[in-house]
């Protein structure tokens, strides 16, 4: 097993389709004949508690929190200019959610910065206004994460981001 995909209990990682939770224990369990190691990982906004296993943690894409470059360089994204496809809405969400779901931060502040709309501009419609929140909760809890601070706090800190560009 890789030193990469090796986790202790009360570690934060990242599981890309859920955003960031904590290894609350690494236990053994009989499952259909086979003895597998599992991770037990919590996710306290969504209340839900998530096993893989040891074997395939890295291929599901679990990760570690990112280090604070990583998050300096999706803070950036967030400050650069948005770019929107001119291509249809149901396409274009697709690619949002697989931005989101592949769990890349950099990738995640796309979704925010292309999607964040100033006071100016028009409304958003429903299923644009969801993707963006959905984004803006997973960025801001990987933020939160690094950077030892409330979800709350670091979502107003991208707010601010996204205001000032």
């Amino acid at each position: 097993m890789s030193d990469e995909c090796s986790f202790a209990q009360g570690d934060y990682v990242v599981y890309p389709t859920h955003g960031v939770g904590k290894v609350v224990a690494v236990e053994s369990q009989r499952i259909a004949g086979h003895e597998l190691q599992l991770f037990v990982i919590t996710f306290d906004r969504d209340r839900m508690t998530l096993r893989v296993p040891v074997a395939k943690a890295r291929k599901s894409g679990l990760r570690k929190l990112s280090n604070s470059s990583i998050m300096e360089t999706a803070l950036s994204t967030l400050r650069g200019r948005a770019r929107v496809k001119r291509s249809m809405w149901s396409r274009r969400a697709q690619e949002y959610e697989a931005k989101i779901n592949s769990g890349d931060p950099v990738s995640i502040a796309e979704v925010v910065r292309d999607l964040h709309r100033n006071a100016n501009q028009p409304d958003q419609s429903y299923s644009e206004r969801q993707i963006y929140e959905a984004a803006l909760e997973r960025l801001a809890s990987e933020l939160a994460a690094v950077e030892k601070i409330d979800p709350a706090i670091a979502a107003e800190k991208l707010e601010k981001l996204l205001k000032a560009a």
